[in-house]
């Protein structure tokens, strides 16, 4: 197991990508923190789940990343009850759909917070730890909207662009420290909000469900397939392994051929 004696932090981690990432961490042997929001019985039982997958231990941690008081909490946490902070995957992120002019002010201060500045303050907190321990990964979970832009999705577009000239920031500071910073940039992952697109379309359009799956697909990618959780999963381990220690403010593309056009 690459990651024994090591400790995660993976935010946004109750579902979808970020719980991958946890389950793939804890495979490798890493004691995991998790973070998110929803039903605290079903957070309970995700935490057990993935403690039996692994040796280490799993730790849920309730943190707001809106609120960088409560992410210095996530961070100090983890380090008392899990003995130290190794990686960080920078996962928690949310969206909204609106032309700019329409924009709701509050949603762009909300998305800039959870998407951008959450992973300024959480890397800002653990850096210390890594640097004194010598090794170090941070994972920022990025976007090809990180890289590309798409209309009506300002906020979003605009926070992980922003991402990722963090990741290329932290990167050159943490140079010979043994800490490595770097980003994944996923393009169509069938989440539940993304299956809730398809199925309207295919309603509004009247098309089976399968061609409203490719329709939405085919307007930003070649290849008709989703990423998904466990792809991401993976490439989040592989930057963890020795394979990846001169790996430095890298943008690890999985999209399908999206920004190879």
């Amino acid at each position: 197991m690459t990651l024994a004696n090591k400790t995660a932090i993976v935010t946004g981690s109750t579902s979808g990508i970020g719980l991958g990432i946890a389950r793939a961490l804890a495979a490798e042997g890493a004691n995991v923190m998790l973070n998110g929001f929803g039903d605290a019985a079903a957070i309970e039982q995700i935490r057990r789940e993935i403690g039996a997958g692994g040796s280490g231990k799993v730790g849920y941690h309730p943190a707001d990343m809106s609120k960088p008081a409560e992410i210095a909490d996530l961070v100090a946490k983890t380090a008392e009850t899990l003995g130290s902070v190794d990686v960080v995957v920078n996962n928690a992120g949310i969206q909204h759909v609106a032309p700019v002019e329409n924009f709701p002010v509050d949603r762009w201060d909300a998305i800039i917070a959870i998407n951008l500045s959450s992973s300024f303050h959480t890397i800002r907190a653990a850096l210390p730890l890594m640097k004194k321990a010598g090794w170090g990964r941070i994972i920022n979970i990025a976007s090809t909207h990180g890289l590309v832009a798409s209309g009506e999705k300002t906020a979003y577009v605009a926070a992980k662009h922003g991402v990722i000239g963090l990741t290329k920031s932290v990167a050159i500071e943490c140079a010979n420290t043994g800490v490595t910073c770097n980003a994944i940039c996923p393009g169509w992952v069938l989440t539940p909000l993304v299956q809730k697109q398809i199925e309207a379309r295919a309603a509004e359009q009247k098309i089976s469900v399968e061609q409203a799956r490719n329709a939405l697909l085919g307007e930003k990618q070649p290849q008709l397939q989703f990423t998904t959780p466990e792809q991401l999963a993976a490439m989040a381990v592989f930057l963890c392994s020795p394979a990846a220690a001169n790996m430095q403010g890298t943008q690890l593309v999985s999209d399908g051929g999206w920004t190879a056009q």
